[in-house]
């Protein structure tokens, strides 16, 4: 898929899954999991020991409804490698402008990490297709209302503290789609191999996604 086609599913997904786990086997089982569920894009980051290599042997295996992305890519080496792997979306937690150009060479979107105004625009004007706000949790669903009062055009995620709680309301805020870590990818469930408990809670999130999509004024 071409570069906007691949924003636009993540848009459409709503969900962005955020893991590291080096247990390939395992993944394997989650992505199916989650693919039950509703959600069908998982970024693997950097920090997973040998991420560049599980990001190939994925990407080999995967149907190509599911997008595997790659997080924590500080840099454009690290950006050539994953897309390389198989990586259809590269995730940063900061704005480095040469990544997001790096990616753009690959006809793929770049999602760079931005925390205040002055960052998200600057990202924005040189060519993020998603912003992606970090951490979230100091910011909360408000902060994306009032930074679209003046940056209405600006797609915006979340990550860091998405939960069932408030997924709803970053949507309705005005958040495209949501990058959700632990509270969706539960460690005890993933121990357990309880993977229709992973399928029930993807749903969920999913239906957190719709039910703040219904709540948004332009819905």
């Amino acid at each position: 898929m071409k570069r906007e086609q691949i924003t636009e599913s993540l848009e459409e997904s709503g969900i962005i899954a955020v893991i590291r786990l080096d247990d390939v086997a395992r993944l394997e089982k989650i992505i199916q999991a989650l693919s039950a569920g509703g959600i069908r894009a998982l970024e693997i980051t950097m920090t997973t020991p040998n991420a560049v290599d599980i990001i190939r042997s994925l990407a080999r295996k995967l149907n190509k409804d599911f997008l595997l992305g790659a997080g924590t890519v500080l840099d454009t080496t690290s950006a050539e490698q994953v897309i390389d792997a198989g990586a259809q979306f590269v995730v940063s937690p900061v704005l480095n402008i040469d990544v997001i150009r790096k990616a753009h060479e690959f006809d793929k979107p770049c999602l760079p990490g931005s925390f205040t105004p002055t960052e998200i625009l600057t990202a924005w004007q040189n060519g993020a297709d998603i912003v992606k706000i970090f951490p979230a949790t100091a910011l909360g669903p408000r902060f994306f209302k009032d930074i679209h009062g003046p940056l209405p055009d600006i797609k915006m995620t979340p990550t860091g503290g998405v939960d069932l709680d408030n997924a709803a309301k970053f949507i309705e805020a005005g958040a495209c789609c949501l990058g959700v870590g632990t509270s969706l990818l539960d460690k005890q469930m993933i121990a357990n191999e309880d993977w229709p408990g992973l399928t029930a809670l993807a749903k969920k999130f999913i239906a957190e996604v719709t039910k703040g999509r219904q709540l948004t004024p332009h819905s």
